[in-house]
C-alpha cells in the first residue's frame, strides 16, 4: 500500500478521518520544530511555536488550496507564528544553519553532511569551520539566514521559499546568491 500524499490526507481529514491529521502531524512535527527552533533558540519556546503552528493549521485547513504545496503552506504558517512570537518577545535569536540531531542537540549543518569516519584532525578542523561558518551566518541579515535555512536545512525549492516569504522567485534567488557572497566575504575564502 502506498503512503497517502498530503493532499489526500487533508481531504480525508476534512471528510472526518481524524487519523489522517495524526499522520500529517507526525510527518511534519520534527521538520517544523527544527525550523521554528531557529527563531526561538530554546526548546520550550520552539515547542510552543510548533504547537501553535499546528493549531493554526487546523483552524485554517479549509483555506488550503490543493493545487499548492502543503509543505510550503505549512512552513509559511510556521514562519508567521515564529515571527509573531519574536515580536512579542522583542528578541531575534537566530543562529543559521544549525540542526537538531536525534538526541535534540544542536549541531552544524556541516557536521550532518560530514564523512561518517573522519580522522581526529579532520574533526578538529570541521568543528572550527562549523563554528566559523555559524558565526559568519549570524552576521547575515535575517532575510538571508531564512533563505539559507529553508533551502539547505528544509530542502525547499526556491519556488516554495518564494511562497513562504511572500516574495518573487527572483528575489529569493537573488537573496540566496547574496547570502552566499556575503558569507564568502565574511569568511574571506
Amino acid at each position: 500500500m502506498t503512503e497517502a500524499n498530503d493532499a489526500e490526507l487533508i481531504s480525508r481529514y476534512l471528510a472526518g478521518d481524524k487519523g489522517a491529521m495524526e499522520i500529517l502531524i507526525s510527518r511534519y512535527l520534527k521538520p517544523v520544530y527544527g525550523f521554528v527552533y531557529r527563531y526561538a533558540d530554546n526548546p520550550a519556546d520552539a515547542e510552543d511555536i510548533a504547537q501553535e503552528t499546528f493549531l493554526r493549521l487546523l483552524r485554517n485547513l479549509n483555506k488550503f488550496q490543493p493545487n499548492k504545496s502543503f509543505k510550503a503552506w505549512l512552513f509559511t504558517i510556521a514562519k508567521n507564528v515564529a515571527l509573531d512570537f519574536i515580536k512579542k518577545k522583542k528578541t531575534i535569536p537566530f543562529s543559521a544553519l544549525t540542526v537538531l540531531d536525534n538526541e535534540g542537540e544542536k549541531s552544524s549543518i556541516i557536521e550532518t553532511l560530514s564523512d561518517p569516519a573522519p580522522w581526529p584532525d579532520e574533526l578538529f578542523d570541521r568543528a572550527n569551520l562549523a563554528a566559523e561558518l555559524n558565526a559568519a551566518i549570524n552576521e547575515l541579515p535575517l532575510k538571508y539566514q531564512s533563505v539559507l535555512l529553508l533551502h539547505y536545512q528544509q530542502q525547499l525549492t526556491f519556488q516554495e521559499i518564494s511562497e513562504i516569504e511572500s516574495e518573487p522567485l527572483n528575489t529569493v534567488k537573488n537573496r540566496h546568491l547574496r547570502a552566499l557572497l556575503k558569507l564568502k566575504a565574511i569568511l574571506a575564502i
